[in-house]
């Protein structure tokens, strides 16, 4: 891995600096102007020269141009800003995990998404083990103009307790129409297919089937053997086209096999023939019209995408309005609106129980053909055919016997797709509109209104016939069910700000704003499902319950905070820059006295190329430094204790009790930051680098601990903790080529974030942060990173691990540090070419570092899956297994294969074996387009043509994680983070792009 990345670079740095210098007298273009205008926190419009802190800036050619429609511009970033980790999960319309600058947080977090100068939701969605996305997925990717993710907390002080995490800024688009003023109309079209990656699948072994040992459970009437129906692992007798054995088939009355024995032998379609090729297809057009002083833009896009599972599909429309109207010479108006519409059936079950995914990496028998159950599925759900007797269409493999045929462990792949599926419909709209007044020259007043809401209705279902498993409101075991949630929330923004510029000599000036702001969030929630199972099969209603359902779960919360600010900023002669800014907010959530607190900012920027005139051969270089507090506040309902109704009993209302202790002194949590950097141009922006470094301390934050059950609660909430981040940032840009027909462009970011959690509680020193199937937790523990692994590993004797002598298995050592999920470092490398009207690029995409834990590889070893248990005669021999006994001699009792199952997997090894290196390199992107001569189009009403041929997730470079993606783990929040558990194999997505200008 690293003998890789660094050759990569070497390449790249050697190549394009020896090509630029070559080519310095021949540039042929104009050189891009420093002076470049951002849009920094509030929407406020900066030349980016004067910045004081880091920021990057992203076009929207690059996030969408060179890659296949993800569904969630989220995941579009990855790779290519320096500091920005995105983590995107294989589930379907699910979440993009983004993180800048380390985690902050002892819970986590994202940053703030702003759209035009007002905050969205981002919230991540999660129920019942279903992702349901994180809300960034709702916003039209066709509206954007730019993305200006603002890192530290000096860029981000602005918006006070809510910039704790960064802040992304979306700028979206302006109606531009035609020359000549008429409108102008553009159309875009797209189709994509997949196709599994085959590295991020199980390889499984073909010589040996469905067992726990090599030994048929049963014999036939005939004397001819059964197969081990009950058992979900492949650890059983070897594979025989000679010996003759009743399947699960044998008794399954629409078989073509119904009574007769068949070949033992392994599967001709093994698990991965249960997936499709996703496909996904997107249109979009969008009318125009602009002039000065006013302009309007229409959107409307629908993407419909088919997923890897049968029966998922995902159905999107996106409506946008923007219109700026200059009302009089003075007053400007502007108005955005965007709705989006979607409906998703068969996202899959995420974790471990009923995934589909976890039983064909985990639980299977490599004798089951795939194309045998979809053909038993389809044939025993007809209503002439599904009754009790074959479990109402749920023929599996997974018989608990002969006789009996409903499911053991598994039910039918198909039967899990086709009926217990979920959906979910999701309503979204954001809306602002802002009037500016031009008071005097340099004073102007602005009043902003925004709305942000979005309507989540989910649908969970549990079809009568289906394994009893936990579900609902009281997670009880029941064999069919139905459970929803209905979920609101909605954003006020109301702001009013005044912005000012004087200039107190020719050469001094200064600019800034003073303005307020009020903020109200609302969360409705309601979780409500049958008790007992359904009456009739079919019907997905509460009111189709066997017993009488328990009272919903309900949640309803309103929050408010004031803010008020003011910034100013210098310029010195255009060489030197200072900025300071002010912030206070008042959040409802806090106690009063507590409930008022202020963030400030200071940051200083020097020109050194106008000072030392050095524009012959070095045109800009600035130097940097800032320093800024940031914070959070806290959740709705900390500071009293409240109640969750439990029903009615004997006409009398019953509650719950109360699980976590309020505090009703409570103080907003506090993030520092000091940062510095450097940004340099060299030959004409031939060569550019912006180097940056910070130094974070977050402090006093609100967590909740755990307490002893004898106090009478489970939990507490205090402020408590402090977490240091320390990083460096690199951004480096190369044009080894310009001129009139033909350009190359090289960007290269890397980042290094170091973490350490400082203190915690006094006398506690691990938080638990998430629990993982197969006894491994992530923590924040004292004195280590973020992000603790914490298991069983080995017992070791001077460096040698320990058998134990009674078992000749491995001694464990439970409770112990295996590993953590911080990365060491991300980066990414894209290269652009253009020659004449063609285009190229490509995103190599990296991460070192980064522990997972793999459940899969836990149970699935052990259960006899994988290739690796087959090999040679490993089965077929006692096994010794390397290490030494308690006295220090070397191992020699020995493990019987035949009898006693695999010395791999959980059965044997302690969680530490099963921890694996993150790192990844990716050809995340590539395209390769071609626009349309002027001379085509000549006497068409088409002016503009492109099409391109586009790519995602292409080749996975390098990974150390076994048969699955190291990106993608369970969900988003907490759930992403180091594990992997029944994920859905990665695609290589190949699609077409066409536009058309009219």
């Amino acid at each position: 891995m690293k003998k890789l990345t660094a050759s990569l670079l070497v390449l790249v740095l050697s190549s394009s600096i020896a090509v630029a210098h070559a080519q310095q007298k021949n540039d042929t273009l104009k050189t891009k102007e420093i002076e470049g205008v951002v849009v920094t926190a509030l929407g406020i419009k900066r030349e980016k020269k004067s910045l004081g802190y880091a920021s990057q800036e992203i076009k929207a050619s690059a996030l969408s141009d060179g890659t296949t429609n993800t569904g969630n511009i989220a995941s579009q970033l990855s790779g290519k800003v320096a500091g920005l980790n995105v983590t995107t999960n294989n589930n379907f319309g699910g979440s993009s995990n983004l993180l800048i600058r380390g985690v902050k947080s002892l819970g986590g977090g994202n940053p703030l998404i702003v759209i035009d100068g007002s905050p969205v939701n981002n919230t991540y969605t999660q129920e019942k083990n279903v992702d349901y996305g994180n809300a960034l997925s709702d916003i039209n990717q066709e509206d954007i103009e730019s993305i200006n993710v603002l890192k530290g907390a000096a860029a981000s002080a602005l918006y006070g307790e809510r910039g704790l995490n960064g802040v992304i800024v979306i700028t979206t688009k302006n109606g531009k129409g035609k020359d000549d003023g008429s409108w102008g109309v553009t159309f875009s079209s797209s189709m994509q297919v997949g196709f599994i990656d085959k590295s991020t699948f199980p390889e499984y072994q073909t010589s040996y089937g469905a067992g726990y040992s090599q030994k048929f459970g049963s014999q036939n009437a005939d004397g001819l053997n059964n197969a081990n129906y009950g058992a979900d692992a492949s650890w059983g007798p070897k594979f025989d086209p000679n010996l003759m054995v009743y399947q699960w088939d044998s008794f399954d009355p629409t078989s073509p096999n119904y009574k007769k024995a068949t070949p033992w032998v392994a599967a001709k379609n093994g698990p991965i023939k249960f997936f499709n090729n996703p496909t996904t297809y997107t249109n979009s057009i969008t009318l125009e019209k602009g002039q000065k002083g006013k302009n309007i833009s229409f959107t409307y896009d629908n993407m419909m995408s088919d997923g890897l599972v049968p029966n998922s599909h995902i159905n999107k429309n996106n409506f946008s309005l923007k219109v700026n109207y200059d009302l009089t010479p003075k007053l400007h108006s502007s108005f955005y609106s965007t709705l989006t519409l979607q409906e998703t059936k068969g996202r899959g079950i995420t974790g471990y129980s009923n995934n589909i995914a976890t039983g064909f990496r985990q639980w299977w028998q490599t004798n089951v053909d795939l194309n045998d159950l979809e053909r038993a599925y389809f044939a025993n759900i007809d209503p002439s055919v599904a009754s009790a007797a074959n479990n109402f269409g749920n023929v599996t493999w997974s018989r608990k016997s002969a006789a009996n045929g409903a499911p053991a462990y598994w039910n039918n792949p198909y039967f899990q797709a086709y009926q217990n599926y979920t959906s979910d419909r999701r309503f979204r709209n954001f809306t602002y509109a802002q009037v500016t007044y031009d008071l005097f020259d340099k004073i102007s007043v602005t009043g902003k209104i925004s709305y942000d809401r979005s309507n989540l209705m989910a649908e969970n279902r549990l079809a009568i016939g289906s394994l009893p498993q936990a579900f609902g409101q009281s997670n009880n075991s029941v064999g069919s069910g139905y459970a929803r949630r209905d979920l609101l929330r909605t954003e006020t923004n109301y702001d009013l700000m005044v912005n000012y510029k004087f200039d107190i000599t020719d050469d001094i000036n200064v600019s800034g704003v003073l303005g307020g702001n009020i903020r109200r969030n609302y969360l409705n929630s309601v979780y409500a499902s049958t008790e007992g199972g359904l009456v009739v099969a079919g019907i997905y209603a509460l009111s189709n319950s066997k017993k009488s359902p328990l009272a919903s779960d309900e949640n309803e919360s309103t929050t408010q905070t004031n803010s008020g600010y003011v910034t100013a900023s210098f310029d010195f002669f255009k060489k030197f820059y200072i900025d300071g800014t002010w912030r206070v907010d008042q959040s409802s959530t806090l106690p009063a006295g507590n409930n008022v607190y202020n963030y400030p900012s200071v940051t200083g920027s020097l020109i050194m190329s106008e000072i030392l005139d050095t524009k012959s051969w070095m045109n800009f270089w600035k130097l940097r430094a800032n320093y800024a507090e940031v914070g959070g506040t806290a959740d709705p309902y900390q500071l009293v204790n409240n109640y969750r109704s439990a029903g009615i009993l004997s006409g009398v209302g019953i509650y719950n009790p109360i699980l976590n202790q309020s505090n009703l002194g409570l103080r907003p949590q506090r993030s520092k930051e000091f940062e510095v950097g450097t940004e340099v141009h060299f030959l004409k922006d031939r060569i550019t680098l912006d180097f940056a470094y910070y130094k974070t301390k977050t402090v006093d934050q609100i967590i909740t601990l755990p307490v002893s059950p004898g106090a009478g609660y489970l939990g507490k909430v205090v402020n408590a903790g402090r977490i240091d981040n320390t990083g460096y940032e690199v951004q480096l840009g190369l044009v080894p080529i310009k001129s009139k027909d033909f350009a190359w462009n090289i960007d290269v970011n890397w980042s290094k974030n170091k973490n350490k959690v400082i203190e915690l509680y006094p006398g506690i020193t691990n938080l638990l942060l998430n629990s993982f199937t197969g006894g491994v937790s992530l923590n924040a523990r004292v004195g280590e990173a973020w992000g603790t692994l914490v298991g069983a590993d080995y017992t070791y004797l001077n460096g040698e691990k320990v058998i134990n002598p009674a078992t000749g298995k491995y001694l464990q050592n439970g409770n112990q540090i295996i590993g953590n999920t911080t990365p060491d470092w991300i980066g990414g490398i894209r290269n652009s070419i253009s020659y004449k009207g063609f285009s190229l690029s490509f995103l190599i995409d990296m991460r070192k570092g980064g522990d997972i834990f793999s459940t899969d590889m836990y149970y699935g070893l052990s259960s006899g899956l994988y290739k690796e248990t087959a090999e040679g005669s490993y089965r077929d021999q006692n096994v010794v297994l390397p290490g030494v006994l308690p006295n220090g001699t070397p191992n020699t009792i020995a493990l019987s294969q035949f009898d006693n199952g695999s010395s791999y997997g959980y059965k044997t090894q302690p969680s530490r074996e099963f921890v694996y290196d993150g790192s990844y390199i990716k050809l995340r992107e590539a395209s390769i387009g071609y626009m349309l001569p002027k001379s085509l189009l000549a006497g068409t009403k088409i002016y503009d043509a492109k099409i391109s041929i586009v790519g995602r997730n292409l080749w996975i470079i390098h990974k150390n994680l076994p048969y699955a993606d190291p990106e993608a783990v369970v969900g988003g929040g907490l759930n992403s983070y180091g594990w992997s558990i029944g994920s859905m194999p990665t695609t290589r997505d190949v699609g077409v792009n066409v536009t058309f200008k009219f």
